[in-house]
């Protein structure tokens, strides 16, 4: 989580540009004035960004304003990259099966959703992963005809077959 953003008589600036209550902007005004202006309403200056100069401040209550910014923080990490999604490649795929798993993909990643790419192996078929990587190779280069991709995570060998992560460019 960020730091706590500064408020009341933690601001240190001189001058703050003001949007009051209702979204309204009030242009630059000296601290003091903010300040004053803010107790009147009964409620609190905060300082909402000190990338400017001078910083913008906001009129509202402080803990609502907490409030807003743990709810965005918590539906920023909910949504950060689409859903992962997972096509299951075979070891003997046909031809026209994998272009099945290719329309499929395309359709995932126009959603903006990623992939992980599976091929589970049996038995002999580990012995034989040269060929399960020219299996998946070709899928990727199907997919990349159809739709820009990017390689999340490289192929990687686990205990019972490949996988690798891609998303959309």
């Amino acid at each position: 989580m960020q730091r706590k953003p500064l408020v009341n008589n933690l601001i240190r600036a001189r001058e703050v540009r003001l949007i009051d209550e209702t979204g309204k902007q009030l242009g630059v005004l000296a601290l003091e004035k903010a300040l004053q202006m803010a107790k009147e309403r009964g409620f609190d200056l905060i300082q909402v960004t000190e990338k400017l100069d001078p910083p913008v401040c906001k009129i509202m209550d402080y803990g609502k304003y907490l409030y807003h910014l743990k709810k965005k923080e918590k539906s920023a990490k909910h949504h950060t990259g689409g859903e992962l999604k997972g096509i299951r490649l075979t070891f003997g795929i046909s031809e026209h099966d994998l272009e099945t798993r290719v329309k499929q993909a395309e359709k995932f990643l126009k959603k903006g959703d990623r992939i992980r790419i599976e091929m589970k192996l049996r038995g002999r078929q580990k012995a034989l992963q040269g060929f399960a990587r020219e299996k998946i190779k070709k899928f990727l280069e199907t997919l990349e005809k159809s739709i820009p991709i990017k390689t999340e995570r490289e192929l990687k060998k686990q205990p019972r077959g490949l996988t690798m992560i891609i998303s959309k460019r």
